[in-house]
């Protein structure tokens, strides 16, 4: 199963990939995520999704290899999409992986081991890649008169940030992508699933060293409480639900939704408050998530304590509809240039 590179097909009826099925795959260190679509006229129709945990970086932070079972965990759930792929009659296929292939000392052995047995072809992304998909992926959210855009990608085993600043002309847009070496999964290995106050401050004054010294500038004057900041994540959806009272998670109720750091801080408080077994019982965490949001809450803040926004606008999608707009001849200029605020 080769990955076909973005790009544009030729049709005759002046838009790419019509009637052709596309599938995006996005391995983490954490999640398994695949997207089988239709190319429509103004866009894609979902086909078939599929998203497994599969941890596979679970203990690379203190081995720097990744684990037997994590690895044979991850190929069952590629093996799945595989199928899904096939049985989908998708004509083109990106599939990617990201933090844990990248740090990984065998991270290139097991992308091997994956063509072996799967017949996927994973295409290991840099840190920029990852965050101009993801930034590609989100561009709809951006809203009309956003001058500059900050997104915030929360994985794993990294976390990447798109700073992206809008010029007066339509399409004019500069971007510049910063990473931070830390994760949900990562972070709680070293200082477990956050339950206790001082383990938590510990994540967030680590996470905020490394926000200062990634590059990623401070804000301006008068930026913080104009620049447009786009959260994709298990974190924020996570978050967002709670905060919206969901008794199941809706991703129609979450994508898009706009949320004050004043209501997120409030639901991690929460949350920070419950054992692990507590976290688990809310529907929109569940037991795989549960040692791992507090670590992903500490990553927003100590975020959001440099860039210290009003709002945040949830995103449900990220580099797998990166990678389907780029399919589609997309790119960000393209998009910021007609993107609604919807």
């Amino acid at each position: 199963m080769n990955n076909d590179r973005a790009g544009k097909e030729p049709s005759s009826r002046g838009w790419p990939g019509r009637r052709r099925r596309l599938a995006a795959l996005d391995l983490g260190t954490n999640n398994c995520r695949l997207l089988v679509v239709q190319p429509e006229e103004h866009g894609f129709r979902v086909v078939k999704s599929f998203s497994r945990i599969t941890r596979l970086g679970e203990g690379l932070a203190a081995t720097g290899r990744l684990d037997e079972a994590a690895m044979a965990r991850t190929i069952a759930a590629l093996g799945v999409c595989a199928r899904i792929i096939a049985g989908c009659g998708a004509r083109r296929v990106r599939c990617v992986a990201t933090e844990a292939c990248r740090r990984a000392v065998n991270g290139r052995a097991f992308v091997e081991r994956v063509r072996e047995a799967t017949g996927i072809s994973l295409e290991i992304l840099d840190n920029r890649e990852e965050a101009r998909l993801a930034m590609l992926g989100c561009a709809p959210l951006v809203e009309r008169d956003a001058r500059k855009v900050l997104l915030l990608d929360i994985g794993g085993g990294s976390t990447e940030i798109f700073w992206l600043e809008r010029g007066a002309e339509p399409g004019d847009c500069r971007g510049r992508a910063f990473s931070l070496p830390v994760g949900v999964v990562t972070l709680s290995e070293s200082f477990g699933d956050g339950a206790e106050e001082q383990a938590y401050r510990c994540m967030v004054e680590l996470v905020g060293r490394m926000a200062e010294s990634s590059g990623m500038p401070p804000p301006a004057n008068g930026d913080a409480h104009s620049i447009q900041m786009l959260g994709t994540s298990g974190t924020v959806t996570t978050l967002a639900a709670i905060h919206l009272g969901l008794r199941r998670y809706d991703r129609r109720r979450v994508d898009g939704v706009q949320v004050s750091f004043a209501a997120l801080a409030d639901v991690a408080e929460r949350l920070r408050r419950l054992d692990r077994a507590g976290r688990a019982a809310f529907p929109c965490i569940g037991r795989g998530r549960a040692d791992l949001v507090m670590a992903g809450c500490a990553i927003l803040e100590a975020v959001h304590r440099r860039w210290p926004v009003d709002r945040l606008r949830v995103a449900d999608r990220g580099v797998r509809e990166g990678i389907l707009a780029e399919m589609l001849g997309q790119s960000l200029d393209l998009v910021l240039a007609g993107s609604p605020a919807v």
